[in-house]
């Protein structure tokens, strides 16, 4: 758990630029295209950081809010909860999102961060103009984790979801009622959370590509993968050492399934310049119909 605990956390902290709102839990920093016009509905990406990080250093890490104005999106980068380890731990308390049994509410707090993610989504809707049928997720492991719950939950309210080292969740469960797009990016050498899946604690999570054949299940899509152009995502691995498998073929309407895999990538992979700009391209490109 040490191991867990080091790894996941982020020592980057630079102020949000943009607006700070209440969404009920305190100021989030909001990121608004100067390009946004009250008159046309604009993209929503709500961004979710990993364990014992927060939201404007997962912002700093994926650089999201540096393209929202090439892009033309309202950004939202919220933080989870901080443990409440009780004195005398000796151990630092840090923040998380409740996502699924194995990650990452550790002590059992059972709060609700659904809610509270769906709760963002409603206010920003009341006070822009966000256009519903691109309304998106981006979490890194712990944040990952809670785009898959989100989406599951509410597969209505969100068009995408892009997950990077995150899982879904490993019990069987009927599928969602609508469906939804989901990119998992994914290193091969992740110690922390693996790439073949694992446990943390005892509990266990899917790995990358059940993660992502579950959803593909779920959309409907048929069982067999196709293959897309490998991408550079990591700048600390030579060329395009990405491979992108697809479930694309007799999906329902609005929702496919994507495995983006880093080869020798790790958990906090050196993301390309590009990183940003390919995972927001992707999903622009996957909105509800």
């Amino acid at each position: 758990m040490k191991n867990l605990l080091a790894i996941f956390f982020l020592f980057f902290c630079v102020p949000a630029s943009g607006l700070d709102i209440d969404f009920g839990r305190g100021d989030v920093p909001v990121t608004v295209s100067k390009n946004y016009n009250a008159e046309n509905p604009a993209p929503l990406i709500v961004l979710l950081h990993g364990y014992g990080s927060n939201g404007p250093q997962q912002d700093f890490y994926l650089g999201l809010s540096r393209v929202a104005d090439r892009y033309g999106f309202l950004l939202v980068a919220p933080t989870g909860t901080l443990e409440d380890r009780g004195e005398g731990s000796g151990r630092r308390p840090r923040t998380f999102w409740n996502s699924t049994g194995a990650c990452c509410d550790f002590f059992d707090t059972q709060i609700d961060d659904n809610g509270y993610i769906v709760d963002i989504i409603t206010k920003m809707k009341s006070e822009y103009n966000v256009d519903d049928k691109k309304v998106f997720l981006v979490g890194h492991s712990n944040g990952g984790f809670l785009s898959y719950q989100v989406a599951y939950k509410n597969p209505g309210l969100i068009a995408g979801i892009a997950s990077l080292a995150g899982a879904s969740h490993f019990k069987a469960r009927v599928a969602p009622e609508g469906g939804v797009h989901v990119l998992q990016i994914h290193g091969t050498l992740d110690s922390t959370i693996k790439y073949e899946g694992g446990d943390i604690g005892g509990v266990n999570y899917p790995g990358a590509m059940e993660s992502v054949s579950q959803w593909a299940k779920y959309n409907g899509c048929q069982t067999q993968t196709g293959e897309g152009e490998s991408r550079d995502l990591d700048s600390s691995l030579e060329g395009y050492e990405t491979i992108v498998s697809t479930f694309v073929s007799g999906c329902r309407s609005g929702g496919s399934g994507e495995l983006w895999t880093i080869s020798g990538g790790s958990h906090i992979p050196r993301v390309s310049k590009s990183f940003s700009s390919q995972v927001v391209e992707w999903l622009y490109s996957h909105s509800k119909p």
